[in-house]
């Protein structure tokens, strides 16, 4: 990242809301490891080196594989290293980060929702936002990796 960091604090009240947000997402997906993989991915596509950081940390804490953790920057291409549904999710990851013009394919959506329920679906979209606006957060911050003084 360049340039210093910000001191900006992020508002207890928006970090309590957020956190929030990203645990009932969490929660609601139901798989522990999709979640990850999911924050790592958006965190990349964001180049969110706190996030990455971190979520990478709980991925392996959680017995996720370096390979795969090695893998995730090019899942499309890492055959079946990833699952039809976890690719799926990285597909929907990647559309909700980078809204191109046309916003998320209807083939992305469509192939998400053959591997989540309505209910699952909701949390997967939820927590792909909810990271989505922690990196902006920490990104914009210059939050450094490890950093444990950003809010208030």
């Amino acid at each position: 990242m360049s340039g210093a960091a910000r001191e900006f604090q992020v508002p207890q009240a928006v970090y309590l809301s957020l956190a929030g947000v990203s645990a009932a997402a969490k929660r609601g997906l139901g798989d522990p490891v999709l979640a990850e993989l999911v924050m790592i991915r958006a965190s990349q596509l964001n180049h969110c080196a706190f996030c990455l950081d971190m979520h990478l940390a709980i991925a392996r804490e959680g017995g996720e594989s370096q390979t795969r953790l090695d893998l995730l920057g090019a899942w499309q291409e890492a055959g079946d290293v990833f699952t039809e549904r976890e690719r799926a999710a990285l597909a929907l990851t990647e559309a909700v980060t980078v809204l191109a013009p046309g916003f998320v394919p209807d083939a992305v959506y469509e192939s998400a929702a053959k591997h989540f329920d309505d209910t699952q679906l909701a949390h997967l979209i939820a927590a792909i936002t909810v990271i989505n606006s922690w990196n902006r957060l920490m990104v914009t911050r210059r939050t450094a990796p490890g950093e444990t003084e950003w809010h208030s």
